[in-house]
């Protein structure tokens, strides 16, 4: 799927760089921002076959950015990267018209299939969102929780690479 352009936009540098990294072989992840201004010039100017975009980008506007995008071009696919799993952000943003929801925690493993998923015209949403939406009172199953280790400290780049 080379050629494809995607824009990506989220607030910290390290996580954008990240998606960039993670998306580089396969995309061309041409473009990325890191405020609701440089995103909106980017959505309005530029030809995106799709748009990733953190839900917690702050906008200036005060509607969330899943809206924002859809009203500056409402034919734009957009995929939402989100810290948030519970059903209700994610049926907002899916209600907004957002093609498909990401978690963050889980972006090395569901980018690439919900871009090339979206792609095709289909919605993407996280499996381990999909998993705590059909549990009775809303909580994911034990095996969908990340698992607990003892004794380790957690990386703060999450996707960093070891050398």
């Amino acid at each position: 799927m080379k050629g494809k352009r995607i824009l990506i936009a989220d607030a910290h540098p390290t996580m954008m760089t990240s998606v960039y990294t993670l998306l580089r072989d396969r995309f061309e992840a041409s473009v990325m921002v890191a405020d609701d201004q440089s995103l909106g010039d980017a959505v309005e100017n530029g030809h995106f076959d799709v748009v990733i975009s953190d839900l917690s980008m702050p906008v200036t506007s005060g509607e969330n950015v899943a809206r924002l995008l859809k009203r500056l071009n409402p034919g734009l696919r957009v995929i939402i990267l989100s810290v948030h799993d519970e059903p209700a952000v994610v049926e907002e943003c899916l209600a907004a018209g957002v093609k498909g929801f990401v978690l963050k925690r889980a972006a090395a493993n569901d980018l690439i299939p919900a871009v090339e998923a979206v792609l095709r015209g289909e919605t993407y949403v996280s499996p381990s969102i999909q998993a705590k939406k059909e549990e009775p009172n809303g909580q994911a199953t034990k095996s969908e929780k990340e698992p607990q280790r003892e004794n380790t400290v957690r990386s703060p780049f999450p996707y960093a690479k070891k050398i």
